[in-house]
């Protein structure tokens, strides 16, 4: 007779003890944050106007109401789930975004008609999972990325003819999976483009069209940000500003580009970056209110499923506002929604006010005051001990997967390899 193995034994318990504490955590936060339940799992969320625009896990793009919590249109295409959206302009310019791009574990890239939900194309992108898509609006270009640590260059020209998009560019020196990509044009034929991995390394490319029939885009390697220790989850930039989250529980603001070394005469100082704004876990979602129309000096991160506020107005000594137990399991997304809604009593007016949503993998979509994030209510009465049991028996959780899916789902996304 084998020995039990106690290193399965010991992962067992700590698998039970996890699931346990989620259980426990997903009663007391069943009413938080106004949640809406959805079939699967949030992988990616957009918001626009009062509607949620989600990527599941189970294969669909679902449009929701976030006024009501009622889904508007279910977009299936899709055979494994649905990794990343964006949106794109049919009629340059218009500013419309009237097609919804998709990513997903099938390969594949989709562009959808959002009224009519008609798939316009199919492109076979990656030979493995696409984890990232970034349009370049001014350029007419698309950016790809995956788990087969290539990151594509897609032509956006002639989006509407209903072919695969052609591509015009790729670049292969990555050696992890690239799951998250800025850009900032600096002409009509160019841009700087950040490529992040699960390595942590980020690659900054100067990239440009060339003159060929038909045209390419070429790419310069530029430097390599080292300041993360292993998976870039986000990039964004604005405002001359680098900011990024990672699984190494930090996240940074580094200017970009750096600024020139000081002239080495007597008193001047170097420039130093801000330092890392350290978190207890992975830091999976990222949104600074700087780059926002509030233009707040505020960033909003989800690490493990709490989410924090912090004051940037000195971005030396960043401050912690507010942390609020948001969900139950790990935050994905976080979003600004400019709320509209009908003033009481003042037929036709319009009252205009920032909410943030959350998506997780617990299975909900959350909304939340922007006051509240910042400055959060006191937590009410603990409640009986009896009446708290019953919840824990009630609030079960539950994402609509068996427990081996919810396991390979885990192992997928944290995957480094």
């Amino acid at each position: 007779m084998q020995p039990a193995d106690k290193s399965n034994l010991l992962r067992s318990e700590a698998e039970l003890l996890l699931e346990k504490a989620r259980k426990d955590k997903a009663a007391r936060t069943k009413d938080v944050g106004s949640p809406i339940e959805i079939t699967g799992k949030a992988l990616a969320i957009e918001v626009r106007d009062n509607v949620a625009w989600i990527a599941e896990n189970t294969t669909v793009v679902r449009k929701l109401d976030l006024e009501t919590g009622k889904t508007l249109q279910l977009f299936k295409g899709h055979t494994a789930p649905v990794t990343f959206l964006t949106f794109v302009d049919r009629e340059p310019g218009s500013g419309k975004g009237d097609l919804l791009v998709t990513a997903s574990w099938d390969q594949t890239i989709k562009i959808w008609d959002v009224q009519t939900k008609e798939i316009i194309s199919s492109t076979p992108a990656h030979s493995d999972f696409v984890k990232a898509l970034l349009v370049i609006p001014a350029l007419r270009l698309l950016v790809s990325s995956g788990s087969d640590k290539v990151i594509r260059f897609w032509d956006l020209s002639t989006v509407t003819n209903g072919q695969p998009l052609t591509s015009v560019g790729s670049l292969t020196a990555h050696t992890r999976p690239v799951e998250a990509l800025e850009a900032r044009v600096t002409s009509d034929r160019s841009a700087i483009v950040y490529t992040a991995d699960t390595m942590g390394i980020i690659k900054v490319w100067e990239v440009k069209k060339d003159d060929g029939t038909p045209p390419r885009w070429q790419s310069t390697l530029l430097e390599e940000l080292k300041h993360h220790r292993t998976r870039v989850n986000a990039v964004i930039y604005g405002n001359g500003q680098l900011w990024t989250a990672s699984s190494d529980e930090t996240v940074h603001v580094i200017p970009h580009p750096a600024p020139a070394p000081a002239a080495e005469t007597q008193g001047a100082t170097t420039s130093k970056p801000p330092p890392p704004i350290q978190h207890p876990a992975a830091v999976r979602a990222l949104l600074p209110l700087a780059l926002t129309p509030l233009t707040e000096p505020y960033i909003l991160t989800g690490a493990g499923d709490v989410i924090r506020a912090y004051d940037v107005s000195s971005p030396d000594e960043p401050e912690l506002l507010s942390e609020v137990d948001a969900h139950w399991h790990d935050v994905t997304a976080l979003r600004l929604w400019m709320r509209k809604s009908a003033v009481e009593g003042a037929p036709g007016a319009v009252k205009v006010e920032p909410w943030i949503v959350s998506a997780s993998l617990d299975g909900t979509i959350r909304r939340w005051r922007l006051a509240e994030l910042l400055q959060p209510p006191p937590p009410p009465a603990i409640k009986k001990e009896e009446e708290k049991q019953e919840e824990v028996q009630e609030a079960k959780p539950s994402t609509g997967m068996t427990e081996e899916e919810e396991r390979e789902l885990a192992k997928l996304m944290e995957d480094d390899d």
